[in-house]
């Protein structure tokens, strides 16, 4: 098999909630021979993550087969200058064909933030956009009190949509809604239902232009929805709101407020939906996700695995077709093993692991987007130190 040329360009970010402070990096400390050895593999099978985990012997290597490029660290933070929110949870690439009429551009990431300033949990009302040098402004605000969730992500024809999950004055969290947004930011509809969407905390998209699929994990009953959606130029009406899973557990966290079915990842190609469910430390697969009627129930296990997963959050699908998940270490915490971000395929193997943080519960939101010419960009938050990390792997 033909090597691929692999480089990486990484958005590093402080360790404070403002511009600038110390830049730091994970480094593995296994003997280089066995790091040469397993990146030469990775090379030549194209597996994206486990490149981050020997990132410092990684770039060396491409460096000596004259394979290497200008790496240029930059920081950012998620905190708003508006009203210092803090703890980000949801992460979304701005798409290809998205207007540019508006502050957004294609390739920026949109960050939302789940506490405000006081760092009390569901009472953040902002998103922030990150441009690829690292620029951060002010996207969205809205009316306290909202608890922007992982549920966050973008139609190409221009609209934002986010979930909320706000909690009352005793801390205890409420149904919630998903609030659409045009490209400047302007709130033009909010779907309720206290059944079908209580409380929205990740989603997927599936984006067909005029039409799209909205996959919703709702934490507070332990179900999956799909919304049927059509989209117009300056509007988007929901069709139909179906129930498509259900059985998840779900229960309040005392470390993450409450654990229930996340992350989601769509595989249009096989119409499955792959869920990550947080208090069952496990992910699933739901068939026939685009036209099913009713509840499938959970769907079938395809990874358990009480090593790796350390209460999976969010979840996508990589451009080599294996699933990344990040883990919040709410359920089967490893001291060992904090905020880790895992890599494993689509039948339950073990692929690889790194950590973005070595305190517990820093990993939460991810995404991927195909940027061009084989390359793929992977975002990070950590919300513990309220910034984002892009990775950039290029592939000729």
């Amino acid at each position: 098999m033909r090597k691929k040329e692999i480089s990486c360009r990484f958005i590093w970010t402080a360790k404070t909630r403002e511009l600038g402070g110390a830049v730091t990096a994970n480094k593995t400390n296994w003997p280089r021979k066995h790091q040469r050895k397993l990146l030469d593999r990775l090379i030549g099978t194209g597996v994206l993550i486990a490149l981050i985990v020997l990132w410092p012997s990684a770039r060396a290597l491409a460096d000596q087969r004259g394979q290497g490029r200008k790496i240029l660290p930059v920081q950012s933070s998620t905190v708003p200058a508006s009203n210092g929110d803090v703890n980000p949870y949801g992460v979304a690439f701005v798409p290809a064909g998205f207007p540019d009429d508006g502050p957004l551009r294609a390739g920026d990431i949109l960050v939302s933030n789940f506490n405000n300033s006081a760092n009390l949990q569901g009472t953040g009302t902002t998103i922030v956009s990150v441009s690829p040098n690292g620029n951060v402004a002010l996207f969205f605000q809205g009316t306290t009190p909202l608890g922007l969730t992982t549920a966050l992500g973008i139609l190409r024809k221009g609209f934002v949509i986010v979930g909320n999950v706000p909690t009352d004055t005793g801390g205890n969290p409420q149904a919630g809604s998903l609030l659409v947004l045009d490209d400047a930011g302007k709130l033009v509809a909010t779907f309720t239902n206290p059944t079908l969407l209580d409380g929205p905390w990740d989603l997927a998209i599936q984006d067909n232009g005029d039409t799209a699929l909205v996959f919703v994990s709702c934490v507070l009953n332990g179900t999956v929805t799909r919304l049927d959606l059509t989209v117009g130029r300056k509007s988007v009406t929901l069709n139909k709101a179906t129930q498509i899973a259900s059985g998840y557990l779900f229960a309040p966290n005392a470390a993450a407020l409450v654990v229930g079915p996340t992350g989601l990842a769509y595989d249009p190609d096989a119409d499955r939906l792959y869920v990550a469910s947080t208090d069952d430390n496990e992910i699933f697969a739901l068939k026939n996700a685009a036209t099913n009627t009713g509840s499938s129930g959970t769907g079938e296990v395809i990874y358990q695995d009480a090593i790796h997963l350390h209460g999976p959050l969010g979840l996508v699908l990589a451009p080599n077709g294996h699933l990344i998940s990040s883990q919040g270490d709410a359920i089967n915490p490893d001291p060992a093993h904090q905020s880790e971000i895992v890599e494993f395929t689509k039948t339950g193997k073990f692929v690889t692991q790194f950590s973005i943080d070595s305190a517990a519960g820093a990993a939460f939101g991810i995404a991927i987007v195909r940027a061009g010419c084989g390359a793929s960009d992977f975002a990070a938050v950590d919300d513990a130190t309220n910034t984002l990390t892009l990775f950039d792997f290029g592939e000729q």
